[in-house]
């Protein structure tokens, strides 16, 4: 499978196919990080994977060598194509759809393959990787995930209260996982090399792994659309008494009333349910 800068284009050129911006398509070109990524994820013999935007198959090809069946969910068609013919005939293990993984979340993995315990392996399209991992979330919940995204959304995912990038995708993620790996990687990596850093991530499932369900999920991104406001106000807009008596818990912790969503701790957050 392609690897190096002249390889990647070469093939690219051979299916006339134009890295597509709006999906955010940068090709990995270095065996290093894809080595990398599969040391992280610690893998068990024959454990399923999923795979979001396989695109060329380079990770894929190396998934599948090692054994694993493969579901990935690959959004353009021609890529879809190339790697039905190339990669499909010879690996059985891989489980191809061809949509988009806001649709297709865990690339149509079956639920019971899921209950059995699963890995996300994936270098993520740049445009879908939070709305994406928003919709991972909601469950089943992988056992880890190994991901190479765009070092901004990386931040967002880790961000700790207080700071400008915490917010719900924040809690709910932090909520589930801890980052066990936080790998920085320059646009060379790729083609065409991104504008900016890149992050391979890898995060573990908690234990205790808290998964909102989904009105309390609408709830906290109700309230982070407007984070500079004051928390007790915003709770009483919604009018909820279960999200009022949660920020009158706050207060008797010693969280003063002025208090902003941003200031609250994830592990304050699991304790809303709507």
């Amino acid at each position: 499978m392609p690897l190096n800068p002249s390889q990647t284009r070469q093939l690219l050129e051979t299916l006339a196919h134009r890295p597509n911006k709006k999906l955010g398509q940068h090709f990995l070109i270095d065996g290093n990080i894809v080595r990398k990524s599969l040391e992280l994820a610690e893998l068990a013999p024959e454990q399923a994977v999923v795979e979001i935007g396989p695109g060329l198959g380079t990770l894929t090809h190396a998934l599948l060598e090692k054994g694993h069946p493969v579901w990935a969910v690959e959004r353009d068609a021609s890529l879809a194509d190339y790697l039905r013919r190339e990669l499909a005939p010879e690996h059985p293990k891989l489980h191809l759809t061809e949509g988009d993984c806001l649709d297709f979340p865990r690339a149509a993995l079956p639920d019971a393959s899921a209950e059995d315990g699963y890995q996300v392996v994936a270098n993520l399209p740049y445009a879908v990787s939070t709305p994406w991992m928003d919709a991972l979330l909601a469950g089943p919940l992988p056992e880890r995930m190994v991901l190479m995204l765009q070092k901004e959304a990386g931040d967002r995912y880790t961000a700790t209260h207080g700071t400008k990038n915490f917010g719900a995708i924040s809690i709910f993620l932090q909520s589930a996982y801890t980052v066990a790996g936080r790998h920085l990687v320059s646009g060379a990596c790729f083609h065409p090399a991104p504008k900016v850093d890149s992050l391979l991530l890898r995060l573990d499932r908690k234990t205790e792994a808290v998964s909102f369900d989904r009105p309390t999920r609408e709830c906290i991104r109700r309230i982070f659309t407007q984070r500079r406001k004051q928390l007790g106000s915003l709770c009483r807009k919604e009018n909820s008494p279960k999200v009022l008596h949660w920020f009158e818990s706050l207060l008797e912790k010693g969280y003063p009333a002025t208090v902003r969503p941003e200031d609250i701790p994830a592990e304050e957050w699991t304790r809303l349910i709507i």
